[in-house]
């Protein structure tokens, strides 16, 4: 059985993997809020178990035993946010850190159990989507909305879980997955936005913009 560390190292690997072959250790520790140092000697460790290829300075990559485990723990992370939103009451700013828990001491009955519960959904409460039981991660092609020009018409795929505060200034905005929006000014002096989404225009910086992930619906003359 892998501890609970193991598992958080591997999950994080495969979320930094999405967009990168290698992962730098110095992403990882960023991401696991750790000491380059610590994140090397651990990497090491999981390497001499088979869960990771790992070469000083040139990154780390999962093995396939280290991927399914990676997978599973990523799956029943999100299975569980969904389920403290649609069930428990919780806010979707609310759930990071009671998933991070509950993931770790989830057997595969109550993964069933659960996934069955919710009517094995794709995506949580963020939008992010849920591996499959098989390990098929689905999701589209999205690209983030401070990329996109005025005139654009997009619905929201995902915003990005990074920061609680995030979530509830997005939440105000109505900035949520499957809302539908469109790109009405952009700033080239700081890249910032206005946006047309809930019936209203909306203002967003070039940071907050760079957290939410859309689908190009239509690009309208500006």
């Amino acid at each position: 059985m892998p501890t609970i560390s193991a598992e958080d190292y591997l999950k994080h690997i495969l979320k930094l993997q999405e967009g990168e072959e290698r992962v730098s250790t110095s992403a990882l520790a960023t991401s696991l809020s750790l000491a380059d140092a610590s994140v090397t000697e651990m990497l090491k460790k999981l390497a001499a178990r088979g869960l990771v290829r790992y070469q000083p300075y040139q990154g780390v990559t999962l093995t396939e035993k280290g991927r399914g485990i990676a997978v599973r723990t990523l799956r029943r992370h999100r299975l569980w946010e969904l389920f403290l939103v649609r069930h428990l009451g919780y806010s979707w700013d609310q759930i990071h850190e009671e998933a991070e828990r509950l993931e770790h001491v989830t057997s595969e009955a109550l993964e069933t159990a659960l996934d069955r519960a919710l009517g094995s959904p794709q995506f949580d409460p963020h939008g992010d989507p849920i591996p499959s039981a098989e390990g098929r991660v689905h999701g589209g092609a999205s690209s983030a909305l401070a990329a996109l020009r005025p005139g654009a018409v997009a619905k929201i795929r995902r915003v990005a879980d990074v920061d609680p505060e995030l979530l509830r200034h997005a939440d105000r905005l109505g900035i949520v997955p499957e809302a539908s929006l469109e790109v009405r000014e952009r700033l080239d002096f700081d890249g910032s936005l206005r946006v047309r989404v809930a019936g209203g225009d909306r203002f967003l910086s070039a940071e907050v913009a760079r957290h939410i992930f859309v689908e190009l619906v239509e690009e309208r003359s500006g």
